[in-house]
């Protein structure tokens, strides 16, 4: 029997200018009396972190602050926030403040306060262990200070197996935040790369669940089976299309112009929107194959991240396979990925599969991207390794329109060597 049922999860959201001043009353309201305030060293020099501790205290909270979270965390960045947490606990609630990477180490900390085991016991298997949680987490806080993860509205934390090489997750219902705080001002002094990057992690956010497999197409489930990501539905269809919507008018302006308040405004709606529905919705094959090509990286530095160590930040992972992906599931919705494209393009003409590769291409070109994957550092050679860490991620393929197999993914590999 088909799936009959789809549904549907949410944080609390408070969104606007200045929203991040009331955590400390919002949180003191909770009966809440010692917070674990996680950030990283780049966000905390910006000072938001220490001024959001200050409210909190003046609030009557006693407040921990744990800055020194990792720029794309790993599993011995996450254990070291756990046993810091551990050591300087007990609290009552963890609050998150930075961009994605902050907000998911909160997330593995608020987990590994209440539940027994360590990191990778959590990680989806076969990577990890595959463990749910058996116990209530604590109350988090997710506060963005990027536009783009769209951590602060999902069930997922998204992290590097050191040893494996590749990038895996922690997914479970009770991961996605008790609140998310959403205050434009935070985002301000984001630079140009990370905007651009984080913003194709929005993008990627809303065409993927917008593209992915239709909820009623699944197999039918018992209650026990059924996972944060459920497919395409008619409530996640909304959020997506609202967040194209927004980043058809603002990207490009809110990467030229950082300080322009109405671009960042309409992107920290884009980010938590697209959140919204693809934390209900999923991801697919972007995604899948973005996680191998952060997780190989050998000396690729972008601008505008910390250079003590190579990244390949994960928006723009994303972003490099998703032309030649998105070329690959046209045929599965050939509707759905021409009605993006117009979303984000309104004058863009065609009804073939090239319409929305040549639309992110042109997108990508525009924002300051690398063009493919060859400027990153990989080549030819690399491909069999890239298919072989994205097979890994089954869960998210399993979301994805069109069924691809290892020929098709290193097809796709290729095929994103040079973007343009």
């Amino acid at each position: 029997m088909s799936e009959t049922v789809f549904t549907y999860g949410a944080p609390g959201l408070k969104l606007g200018a200045g929203a991040s001043a009331e955590i400390g009353p919002d949180l003191a309201a909770t009966g809440a009396r010692r917070a674990l305030l996680v950030t990283d060293p780049g966000v905390a020099a910006s000072g938001h972190p220490g001024r959001i501790a200050d409210q909190m205290a003046a609030a009557g909270l006693t407040v921990t602050t744990y800055d020194a979270a990792r720029v794309e965390p790993t599993d011995a960045s996450l254990a070291d926030a756990v046993t810091f947490a551990r050591q300087a606990g007990p609290f009552d609630a963890v609050v998150g403040v930075g961009g994605g990477s902050a907000i998911d180490t909160a997330k593995a900390v608020a987990l590994l306060l209440t539940n027994p085991g360590e990191v990778l016991d959590y990680v989806n298997a076969p990577v990890g262990g595959g463990r749910a949680p058996t116990e209530p987490l604590l109350p988090l806080v997710a506060v963005p200070t990027t536009t783009g993860t769209g951590s602060e509205s999902t069930t997922v934390c998204v992290l590097d197996v050191l040893e494996q090489h590749v990038k895996s997750g922690i997914s479970h219902p009770r991961l996605r935040p008790t609140w998310a705080v959403v205050d434009p001002e935070l985002t301000f002094s984001q630079p140009a790369m990370v905007t651009a990057s984080s913003g194709m992690d929005i993008l990627s956010h809303a065409l993927e669940s917008w593209t992915a497999r239709w909820f009623a197409d699944f197999d039918a489930k018992q209650p026990g089976e059924r996972v944060p990501y459920c497919g395409a539905n008619p409530i996640s269809d909304v959020w997506a299309e609202k967040a194209m919507s927004l980043l058809a008018t603002s990207f490009r302006t809110a990467v030229r112009d950082g300080g322009d308040r109405v671009a960042r405004e309409q992107m920290v709606m884009a980010a938590t929107f697209a959140g919204l529905g693809f934390g209900n919705a999923g991801v697919h094959v972007p995604h899948a194959n973005a996680y191998p090509i952060a997780g190989r990286v050998r000396d690729y530095r972008p601008p505008g991240y910390p250079d003590d160590q190579p990244i390949v930040p994960h928006g723009m992972a994303v972003s490099m396979t998703a032309p030649a992906a998105f070329r690959f599931t046209f045929e599965a919705s050939p509707e759905r990925h021409l009605a993006a494209a117009r979303l984000l393009d309104p004058d863009v003409t065609g009804s073939g599969p090239e319409v929305l590769p040549g639309v992110l291409t042109a997108l990508m070109r525009d924002i300051g991207l690398p063009s493919g994957l060859a400027e990153l550092g990989y080549g030819a050679a690399d491909v069999d390794g890239l298919v072989e860490g994205s097979l890994k991620q089954q869960r998210l393929h399993a979301i994805a329109p069109r069924a691809a197999t290892a020929d098709d993914l290193a097809g796709i590999f290729r095929g994103s060597l040079e973007n343009w």
